[in-house]
């Protein structure tokens, strides 16, 4: 086996499932485990010498930190993280990617960007706009959600226009920012939450909410099944988690008459109910994931890095236009060029060291190590917009 890992967990609450379930997977597998409070660390700032400390003493070497960071202290717990990833160790989760999917309002705005489903949602803050923010998604009935609340507090279904205008007036009077969300009714009390580990779907369940209640938290007494995802829906979750540069995460859909849709994407999902459900071992998968990331620290080849000189990683999209659409990795001769594909993106779904019978399509972004002027023949040339030329009006003829 390899050398044991020396992990930081971060958490307020070590006796609960998930830090104890984690903690004990690590352990198994022959891991040094700390489970840490996470406002007890003290973070120096000096050029060149970043340090972190718990209760006022240096921690020694850590090879990976494990963020279980609450809602309440997201501004704190994100600056710890990040002050470990400084120092060298890698984040299960990174700082930025967790203060990502805790902004509600802004992680659906990544999700908007792309093609994800996801309920039409409005954010208006003056009360001369709430109405057509109402509008703006379909009318009542519509679902009006506090920005700050978690496990369904602050999640409120209006019935009528009337009812949703006074939800969220005493909302704002409380200095609560709320989105109105079209309200999905063939998905009422329900919901599927995926599991995604390192990108793939480790286990997956769908949330059924008790009585009349229209939420399908557990913790708000729903019940749970396991289920299988289809493509659509695993893709779909992560996609997601990928948008949110999230390594673990707990992705919230609703099962809508078009398909999957997007309700959130958690940082630090609960494994309880998961676990529970779908009696998948995901604590052991979370750990696994992190020994695979031991000789592969996180690099965003999007910033391309400099190897030697003439020699780069980098990557590249593939356009329409571009030479090598339609062809299969062998035809398209890279190796040739000196330039090998180290994976194809394609979905929002990675496909590590592909084959040469693998087809190259418009859309795909290949990750590529090889000589610099080699790359950039294979970028397609920028053409210039051509501007319409109006026609002269000519004057009628007497």
């Amino acid at each position: 086996m390899s050398k044991p890992l020396r992990i930081v967990m971060l958490s307020r609450e070590p006796r609960n499932y998930s830090s104890r379930r984690l903690k004990e997977a690590a352990r198994t597998r022959g891991h040094h485990v700390r489970v840490l409070d996470t406002l007890r660390f003290s973070m120096l700032l000096e050029t060149e010498e970043p340090d972190i400390r718990y209760a006022g003493r240096r921690l020694g070497h850590v090879d990976a930190v494990v963020p279980r960071i609450g809602h309440s202290v997201t501004f704190y717990g994100t600056a710890v993280v990040r002050q470990f990833e400084q120092i060298g160790a890698f984040a299960l989760n990174s700082a930025n990617a967790i203060a990502i999917s805790r902004d509600k309002l802004r992680s659906l705005q990544i999700l908007s960007r792309h093609d994800i489903g996801m309920p039409p949602t409005a954010f208006a803050w003056r009360k001369q706009d709430i109405a057509n923010a109402i509008d703006a998604v379909g009318g009542a009935p519509v679902v009006i959600k506090a920005l700050e609340g978690t496990h369904g507090v602050g999640v409120v279904l209006a019935d009528t226009r009337k009812m949703a205008e006074a939800v969220i007036e005493a909302l704002h009077g409380a200095r609560q920012s709320v989105l109105v969300q079209k309200f999905v009714a063939e998905s009422k009390g329900r919901d599927i939450r995926a599991l995604v580990v390192g990108g793939r779907v480790v286990a997956a369940m769908r949330r059924l909410a008790s009585g009349q209640e229209f939420r399908s938290n557990i913790h708000r007494g729903g019940t749970s099944e396991a289920v299988k995802l289809d493509e659509t829906y695993a893709r779909t979750a992560v996609r997601a988690a990928h948008l949110m540069g999230l390594e673990v995460a707990g992705v919230d859909m609703l099962e809508s008459d078009e398909g999957p849709q997007v309700m959130e994407v958690n940082s630090s999902p609960g494994l309880e109910g998961i676990e529970r459900t779908t009696g998948i071992d995901v604590a052991g998968e979370i750990v696994r994931h992190l020994e695979e990331q031991r000789d592969f620290p996180e690099v965003d080849l999007r910033q391309r890095l400099s190897l030697r000189r003439g020699w780069t990683i980098t990557e590249l999209m593939v356009t329409p236009e571009s030479e090598l659409a339609g062809h299969t990795l062998a035809e398209a001769g890279l190796r040739e060029r000196e330039v090998v594909v180290l994976s194809i993106t394609r979905g929002g779904i990675a496909l590590p060291n592909p084959g040469g019978g693998v087809e190259i399509l418009a859309g795909d972004v290949l990750t590529c190590f090889g000589r610099d002027v080699a790359m950039r023949a294979l970028i397609p040339p920028v053409r210039p917009s051509r501007k319409k030329k109006r026609k002269k009006k000519v004057a009628p003829k007497a």
